[in-house]
């Protein structure tokens, strides 16, 4: 039973990182978006400042939900309400 906590927190680490690897996948494109929408009325400069904006709490984001599902790699185990 033991070695089956172990295995689901190998799991969840790998599902966090697929999320964040998502969540940063999905920034990235709608800072790409906001890029090619700001071509016309915008100076490059400010139009790279706002994509560096949302790359950056794009990274956080996936950083601290990578950091939060991979949890502590040490599980333990409630101690049993009866001893016999």
């Amino acid at each position: 039973m033991t070695s089956f906590l172990f295995v689901a927190a190998q799991i969840s680490g790998g599902v966090g990182a697929v999320a964040a690897g998502a969540f940063f996948l999905i920034a990235a494109v709608v800072a790409y978006i906001a890029f090619k929408m700001l071509k016309k009325t915008v100076k490059m400069a400010f139009r790279i400042v706002i994509v560096f904006i949302i790359l950056g709490i794009s990274a956080a984001g996936s950083i601290a939900l990578w950091a939060l599902s991979s949890g502590s790699s040490s599980s333990s185990t409630p101690r049993p309400a009866r001893t016999r």
